[in-house]
């Protein structure tokens, strides 16, 4: 009787379960083995993602293909801060990004003024995404990106090289390099909701997105 309850109740479309309200605020990655160690089966929609790689360049980018095409399908703006090479138009565009909707803050610029970008596209409902290079940012400071992400409904990814158990981000993913831009170890050591660290190996996006 018990299980045939159950089954009513699950096959019911018009009945919410808190169990799926992950699965509401989240997007697909767009590779089902990712998705599938991800809190909610995908990148969250809003809030920051740390992801700590101890070199850059080893198709961490790739990763986020699918994510950037989306955002750009919605006519939003996508910012790099800091980016440690230049970044290759050629290679977005091979990957069907329009580079028309890419703002890029120079690595030269004052950390300060960085920073007040980062926060500002957040912030903004016009910034889909935001993307940056700073290993040194402080616990007080990744909270106040974390509430401008939650409050712009924006998402933000930090690569950095060193790992905080402290921070106060979403979800962080540690990306290991396993070949030669074919294969990545990805490993979730923390989200927001509390489940145990899981990692799987993918296969890097067929378009290899990199900064030159």
């Amino acid at each position: 009787m018990r299980e045939s309850i159950e089954k009513l109740l699950l096959n019911n479309r018009d009945l919410w379960r808190a169990c799926d309200l992950d699965k509401v605020n989240s997007n697909s990655t767009g590779d089902k083995k990712l998705d599938n160690i991800l809190p909610g089966g995908g990148w969250p929609k809003k809030g920051l993602v740390e992801v700590i790689n101890q070199y850059h360049g080893i198709g961490e980018l790739q990763l986020l293909i699918p994510l950037m095409l989306s955002v750009i399908k919605q006519g939003k703006w996508i910012l790099w801060v800091c980016p440690p090479h230049i970044v290759y138009a050629p290679a977005l565009q091979q990957a069907g990004i329009d580079t028309d909707q890419i703002l890029v803050v120079n690595k030269a610029v004052p950390c300060k003024d960085a920073l007040w970008s980062m926060e500002r596209a957040l912030r903004s409902n016009n910034c889909g995404l935001v993307l940056t290079w700073q290993t040194w940012l402080s616990v007080k400071v990744l909270r106040r990106l974390q509430l401008a992400a939650e409050t712009g409904s924006t998402l933000g990814f930090i690569f950095k090289s060193r790992d905080n158990k402290y921070s106060p981000s979403r979800m962080r993913i540690r990306i290991k390099n396993i070949t030669n831009f074919e294969e990545a170890s990805i490993t979730v050591i923390k989200a927001h909701d509390g489940s145990r660290a899981q990692s799987t190996n993918i296969k890097l996006y067929k378009h290899h997105l990199h900064t030159s």
